[in-house]
């Protein structure tokens, strides 16, 4: 990570991003699984981790508590999802058309969030070009 309040955002959108690619990994997994018998769904979870982060916060903007966020806090942790549901008699819990629309789901997030650190290199870049 950069430590400057300049990349503040970028290395919090970076740690999104990276949460945004375990979740893929995890979804794909999921897929590749929903015929596995007792297999049961996984899961990744980033966003409330970063709303604590963001909450411990006392300042009063989103620029001021994103510079204070301690980014070693924000990880991806995955978990098992509804471990005591199962949608067949095998013990499966993975139904494939919410997992292949939660993947498609992340996968816009993961582009959205890739447009936005760009778009933070791109207002450093023109920062620096008009100083």
């Amino acid at each position: 990570m950069i430590s400057s309040n300049a990349y503040s955002y970028i290395n919090v959108l970076t740690k999104a991003a990276d949460a945004s690619w375990t979740r893929n990994e995890v979804l794909s997994n999921n897929l590749a699984n929903v015929s596995t018998p007792n297999y049961k769904r996984k899961d990744v979870t980033f966003e409330s981790y970063l709303l604590s982060e963001l909450a411990g916060s006392s300042n009063s903007s989103l620029r001021q508590k994103v510079n204070n966020a301690d980014v070693s806090n924000l990880g991806a942790s995955v978990y098992t999802d509804f471990s005591t549901l199962s949608y067949r008699l095998d013990g499966n819990n993975v139904d494939i058309d919410t997992e292949n629309v939660e993947l498609a789901s992340n996968q816009i997030k993961y582009n959205a969030i890739l447009d936005s650190i760009g778009y933070e290199f791109d207002m450093l870049r023109a920062a620096m070009q008009t100083s």
